[in-house]
């Protein structure tokens, strides 16, 4: 395994050795010793998939104190423009974000750290999105961020989005209390 290491402190991607042959392909795609050694801990206790089609946008979500989680994420089909930004309120990076695109094909992945707003946009239709969480879902504890924020200033790469009712209406930066 290799790991990418980004400007804002605890981001981590991972990009994992990949065997293939003719009969296809192989890849360790979890590893706590490995992951622990780059910066990568927790203690996961839950699993979850979704699936979108291009255009859908899910996001920005976290969950806070006492159940706040750090996720890995990855897509096992398609591919998925994932995001997360720093809502950690002390955090010298406050308020911005690193955009990594996840690849079926690539296997990559990446660390989400406590203290980050985290969603993405499938890239194309069918896009299976796998999360490995070290909190479980509770939810009197999720908030988020608008996806859409201007101040956020992320480029989705979208022309028109699917997004929920309840993503739409979520608050923006200037307006956020963060509990982190």
């Amino acid at each position: 395994m290799e790991f990418k290491y980004f400007d804002i402190a605890g981001v981590v991607e991972v990009l994992p050795r990949v065997f293939g042959d003719a009969r296809g392909a192989f890849f360790e795609s979890f590893s706590a010793e490995k992951m622990a050694a780059a910066g990568i801990v927790g203690d996961w206790v839950q699993d979850n998939q979704s699936r979108s089609d291009r255009g859908v946008v899910r996001g920005l979500h976290f969950q806070a104190p006492p159940f706040a989680q750090a996720k890995l994420v990855r897509v096992a089909a398609g591919r998925a423009l994932d995001v997360i930004v720093d809502i950690r309120k002390d955090s010298p990076t406050y308020g911005q974000h690193v955009a990594v695109e996840l690849d079926a094909e690539r296997y990559n992945m990446l660390y989400v750290p406590v203290g980050f707003a985290h969603g993405f946009t499938a890239l194309e239709d069918n896009t299976l999105f796998l999360y490995k969480c070290t909190n479980y879902y509770a939810p009197p504890s999720e908030g988020g961020l608008r996806w859409n924020d201007p101040e956020l200033g992320i480029d989705w790469g979208l022309q028109d989005a699917t997004v929920s009712a309840k993503d739409q209406v979520l608050p923006l930066l200037k307006d956020f209390v963060s509990p982190f």
